[in-house]
This record gives structure tokens, sequence and C-alpha cells, in this order.
């Protein structure tokens, strides 16, 4: 196998991972209905960015440092639960209906943005795959290893901004067609707090089965 067809493997990998729903699919879905398409996609460059830092810790080794220390991953695991469980809790007890009313302040795109960042250093598929995956279509070679790690950061980027993008656009559409109707929004609201809770159980399980 060359190089160019270790690519498109990779790229396929990496498009059947982020398909499935997750934590930062979860967030970026939220954020697109609490505050519309502008925040979605600010969630979705937040998660892009990262994507830098998982390469970066990566190529550091800090990778490796949590392979040998699993309670440095469980930990990972817990916290991202948590996070995400806290954002979940905070949706089902608010009284507004996923911020669709124009008295009620929406957080920034650069919160927003950041907390993406966060999401997404949270989030233990991220950790997996570079534990998994990623080290095995670095091959010294094809080149210099960082320009390698940089090629494949980009093909995990431009399937994160497709696929996370499509998912705030569908998002937006349903936020449009929740305007203007309290009851629906209200459940909506009630929904996205409850898969949010629902995917910090499943991360928080699957962290408590490698303790």
């Amino acid at each position: 196998m060359n190089h160019y067809e270790q690519l498109w493997l990779f790229f396929a990998l990496v498009f059947g991972i982020i398909v499935l729903p997750g934590l930062d699919m979860a967030f970026v879905m939220g954020s697109t209905l609490a505050g519309g398409r502008s925040r979605g996609f600010a969630a979705v460059a937040g998660i892009i960015a990262g994507g830098v830092c998982h390469v970066l810790m990566t190529a550091l080794g800090i990778s490796v440092l949590i392979k040998l220390v699993p309670g440095a991953f469980n930990a990972l695991l817990l916290a991202g639960a948590l996070y995400i469980a806290w954002i979940g809790i905070s949706l089902l007890r608010s009284e507004a209906s996923l911020g669709l009313h124009t008295d009620v302040p929406l957080r920034s795109r650069a919160a927003t943005f950041r907390q993406g960042v966060l999401t997404s250093l949270l989030n233990p598929k991220a950790y997996l795959f570079m534990l998994a995956v990623f080290p095995q279509f670095l091959r010294p070679e094809y080149g210099l290893i960082w320009l390698q790690a940089t090629l494949m950061w980009l093909i995990i980027a431009i399937n994160q901004f497709f696929i996370y993008g499509g998912v705030t656009v569908m998002a937006d559409r349903a936020r449009r067609w929740l305007q203007g109707r309290p009851a629906a929004s209200m459940l909506a609201n009630r929904c996205v707090g409850g898969l949010l809770i629902a995917a910090a159980m499943l991360t928080g399980f699957e962290g408590w089965q490698r303790i």
C-alpha cells in the first residue's frame, strides 16, 4: 500500500468515527439550537482547533504517557462526562426555550468557540483514536513526520467541518421551525439536555469499565 492509498484509508476511518454521534456532535447541535448557525459554526471551529491540540499532544508523546498511565485516561474520560452532563443539566433546568426569545442573553461566539475547544479536549473518543489509529499512519519512509501529521490533521479538520457543519445547518433549520412554537421549543430544549446527559453517562460508563 502506497502513501496515497494509506491517506484514503485514513480519510475513510476518520469519516466513520466522526459521523458517529458523540460529545462533539451533541455540543455542536446544542450550540446551534441555542444560538443559531453562527454559534454552531463557532462550536465547530472550536472543535477543529481542539484537534490541533490532539495532534500536537500525540507528536509530543503525551498520548503515550496516557497509555502508560491508565489513571490519566480514566480521569479524562470522567472529566469529559461530568462537563457534558453539567451542560445537559443546565439545559434541563433552564426555563428558556433554547435561547429563542430575544430577551434571553446568548453566549458569545468567542465563548462558544472556547467551549468547543474544551469539549474537544475532553472528548475521550479523540484520545482513543490518537492512541489506536493515528500513530499507525505515521511512517518515516513517507517523509517528515510533522508534515505527515499536519496533512492528517487537515483530513480530520475537513471531515469535522463538513460533518459537523451539516449538523449545524440541519439544527439551524430546526431552530427556525421552533421559533414561535414555545411548547415545541421547550420540549426540544429538554431533549437536547437529555441527549447530552445520555452521552455523558455513556462516556462515564466507558471510563468506569476501564478503571
